[in-house]
This record gives C-alpha cells, sequence and structure tokens, in this order.
C-alpha cells in the first residue's frame, strides 16, 4: 500500500466516522466521545467480522451489559414515578418497558435498524435483532461516557419523547394468557405449582407459584393474590423460552419421553402360548371325565367347566386394566375376545 492509499483510507475513514457520529447524534442526542464502541455495538453477529487478533467481533457482550443496565435505570426511573406502587406493579412496568419487542419497535422508530451491519438478507428472519442491537447501543453509551449518560438518554430521549409510562405502566399484559397459548400451539403440558403462603411486613398474604412445562421447573413468582403470582412466574416463564435456548430444549426432551411412553402399553398382555395351554388343558380334562358333567349332585364342577367366572384380583388373564383406543382392533382386542370365546363353548 503507498502513502497515497494510505492517506485515501484515511480519509474515507474518517468521513464514515464523521457520518456515523452525525448519524447516532440525531439518535441519542449527543455526539460520541469513541466511536468504536458504538460500531461494535452496530456488529451483528452475521456479518462475520473479526478484530485485530483474529477473534469474531460482534456486539454480543454489549447487548449482555446493556440489558443489565436497561433493568437498572428503567427500574430506577420507575420507581420514582410511582412512588405508592407496589413491587408487583414495578416490576411488570419495567418489564413491559425492556421487553425485546419494545426495544425493537424503539429502534426501528430512532432509525438505529438502518445502521446495523449484518449479512442477514432479510432481517425479519431475527426478530430480535433490533432490539439486541439497542441494548447493545445502551452499552457502547456506558462505555463511553458513564451510567449518567445512559439515565439522560432513557428519561429525556426515550421516555420523555418515545414512549408514555404512564399508558404503559396501566396497560394489562397478560403474560399467563400468553404463555397458555404458546403451550397449546406447541402441545406440551403446564401446570401452575403452589409453593407458599407467607406475609409481608405489614401482614399481607404473599403467594408464591412456580410454572411447570412437562415437569420441567420455569419461571417463578409472588404476588399479594394467587393471579397476581401466577402472573409473575408466566412472565419469567416467557422471558425464559425467549432468552434460554437450552430452557425449551429440556421442556421438549420432556415431551419426547413422555409421549414415547404414553405410545407403549400400559400393561403387558398375557403370553399367547400360555392362553393356549389353558384352553388345551381344559378341552383334555373334558375328554378324559365326559360323564361328570351329567352328575346332577356334582353341579359346582359343571359350573366350573363351563360357565364364566367373575375374575378376580389376582386372574393373571385379567385384562380389564389395559387401555386401548376403542376405535382401532388392537392386540389386547384379539386376546380379550379370544379368551371370551372360550369361556363360552
Amino acid at each position: 500500500m503507498t502513502f497515497r492509499d494510505f492517506i485515501e483510507r484515511l480519509r474515507l475513514s474518517f468521513r464514515e466516522d464523521k457520518q456515523l457520529r452525525q448519524s447516532l447524534c440525531d439518535i441519542i442526542g449527543f455526539y460520541p466521545h469513541d466511536i468504536k464502541y458504538y460500531k461494535i455495538a452496530l456488529t451483528h453477529k452475521s456479518s462475520g467480522q473479526r478484530n485485530d487478533k483474529g477473534r469474531p467481533l460482534n456486539n454480543e457482550r454489549l447487548e449482555f451489559l446493556g440489558d443489565a443496565l436497561l433493568d437498572a435505570v428503567v427500574g430506577h426511573i420507575v420507581f420514582e414515578r410511582f412512588e405508592n406502587k407496589r413491587e408487583g406493579f414495578l416490576t411488570n412496568t419495567r418489564s413491559k418497558l425492556v421487553s425485546r419487542e419494545t426495544l425493537g419497535k424503539l429502534a426501528q422508530e430512532m432509525g438505529l435498524t438502518e445502521l446495523i451491519q449484518s449479512n442477514t438478507f432479510k432481517r425479519s428472519h431475527n426478530s430480535y435483532m433490533a432490539g439486541n442491537a439497542f441494548e447493545a447501543l445502551v452499552g457502547a453509551i456506558y462505555l463511553d461516557q458513564g451510567y449518567d449518560a445512559v439515565m439522560r438518554f432513557m428519561k429525556k430521549r426515550i421516555l420523555a419523547q418515545m414512549v408514555n409510562i404512564d399508558k404503559v405502566a396501566y396497560k394489562e399484559v397478560n403474560f399467563k394468557s400468553k404463555l397458555l397459548e404458546w403451550t397449546q400451539k406447541n402441545r406440551v403440558k403446564m401446570a401452575y405449582e403452589f409453593l407458599q403462603q407467607s406475609t409481608d411486613k405489614q401482614g399481607s398474604p404473599v403467594f408464591g407459584f412456580v410454572v411447570k412445562i412437562e415437569g420441567v421447573e420455569g419461571g417463578t413468582g409472588k404476588g399479594y393474590s394467587k393471579k397476581e403470582a401466577q402472573q409473575v412466574a408466566s412472565q419469567e416463564t416467557l422471558q425464559r423460552l425467549r432468552r434460554e435456548p437450552q430452557f425449551i430444549d429440556a421442556i421438549f426432551q420432556a415431551k419426547s419421553e413422555r409421549t414415547k411412553m404414553e405410545e407403549e402399553p400400559t400393561a403387558v398382555a398375557p403370553d399367547l402360548e400360555a392362553d393356549k395351554e389353558f384352553i388345551i388343558k381344559t378341552e383334555k380334562a373334558e375328554r378324559q371325565e365326559p360323564q361328570e358333567a351329567d352328575k346332577a349332585h356334582e353341579p359346582n364342577k359343571a359350573h366350573e367347566s363351563h360357565e364364566p367366572q367373575e375374575p378376580t384380583p389376582d386372574d393373571e388373564f385379567d385384562l380389564s386394566d389395559i387401555t386401548h383406543n376403542p376405535a382401532e382392533t388392537s392386540r389386547e382386542d384379539i386376546i380379550a375376545a379370544a379368551e371370551a370365546a372360550a369361556y363360552s363353548e
């Protein structure tokens, strides 16, 4: 590379940085100090970029940092805004404000999605790309200018201009309904298990619930009513479904094991050879002692030989506990029919 080429590339870099700085200023409300943090925040892993040491360069670490900062900053803002509200209300409000859906919409409205560097042709395939970039942007602001800058950005740029915090706070989101819809769509079993009931400092009852999907423990929740506790538990479970692929894997693994067990017979059917021996042995006994059936003073033996008896619990040929699909003729049905026919002869 010649010196002239180096100067030209440097000039282009400065020009690109200047344009990026101006675009970011329009979005966040101030000029960045160190542009490198924002470049990383806008780099999706699909871009395949690497640093000087050959390691992947993307916004995932900044996304992690931004997620934690948003919980703290928005929690602080909500705490100050709603002085007399209980913990459950504050938690729900914060969760609605920092949800991936909300952050994704904000990123699109602000024009942040236009700055994301990725090789994904259709960004709709990754519905969380915009929300993740927003979280990474918050992480970049913190590393560039500190916590106070993040607070100003969220208060003055987001919650003052783009989000009606009061409208969001009092908008009821039925997390339980959303979770139930997901479980029904994926045909998995869900249950709310009661954990405990306690009291707060004022003596008010507090209920605790945990969500279990296919026996896999999901989110837990506490509330001043059972409904509130289940809502909180549902919300936490939905968040885990969005953020923890291993949680989803465990659910469907448990479902697979359950359905496999349900497909297997619930009881072992009698061996056909043993059933056949029983019938042959009875016929031999009848041929060897034909006169016994005609003896009037031995009615009990005739009854035992020719009439069906009520099966006892210990009867090894009792098939009453076998479940089957009445719409199909199963192996158990055939065995039961054969046994009935043998008794009726």
